[in-house]
């Protein structure tokens, strides 16, 4: 049973909003230590990969359709690196929590989870959220500042710190994960 969930959060994206291209920049330098940490939850028994992304409203939209979208969309080099793995569940979710609406937390319960590990975006919203209903499901809840990406860096800077010091949660880099 896996103690640790990695949940990569909202990265299958079009960049195709208003806030599109403020995005993109942060996003450019998370993917590649967010992919390298990918591949080493991959390698490993005792951590769940979990992908989780907003299914844009489209309630009859598969995996295979957001992935599309989003390869399809204006950064594929953004999203590429990142496409779910078929052997790893995927849930769709329909706001900012990875929780709210999902089955995520009875997927947690089932696998034996202790520690949540949030990646993806956006940092001040969908991370946010999803790290206090993990904390309030008394989850552990670790953060790699390098795999999460924010609209607005202050707000993003401000939401780790939040998460710190109230969720405790472990704001590191992704080198210190999974080793």
């Amino acid at each position: 049973m896996a103690r640790t969930a990695m949940v990569v959060v909202d990265m299958l994206n079009p960049y195709e909003h208003a806030d599109a291209e403020q995005l993109e920049r942060a996003v450019e330098p998370v993917v590649p230590p967010l992919a390298e940490l990918i591949g080493r939850a991959r390698e490993r028994d005792d951590v769940d990969l979990i992908y989780v992304n907003d299914n844009h409203g489209d309630f009859t939209a598969t995996r295979d359709d957001l992935v599309r979208r989003a390869l399809d969309g204006r950064r594929p080099d953004l999203v590429e690196p990142l496409v779910p793995p078929e052997d790893c569940s995927f849930l769709p979710k329909v706001r900012h929590s990875a929780f709210f609406g999902t089955p995520l937390e009875y997927l947690l319960g089932q696998r034996g989870t202790d520690t949540v590990l949030l990646t993806g975006q956006v940092t001040e919203q969908c991370i946010l959220y999803s790290a206090l209903d993990a904390y309030i499901r008394h989850y552990s809840i670790m953060v790699p500042h390098d795999c999460v990406a924010a609209i607005h860096h202050d707000l993003g800077l401000a939401a780790l710190r939040m998460m710190e010091r109230n969720m405790s949660a472990q704001v590191t880099q992704a080198r210190g994960c999974l080793t």
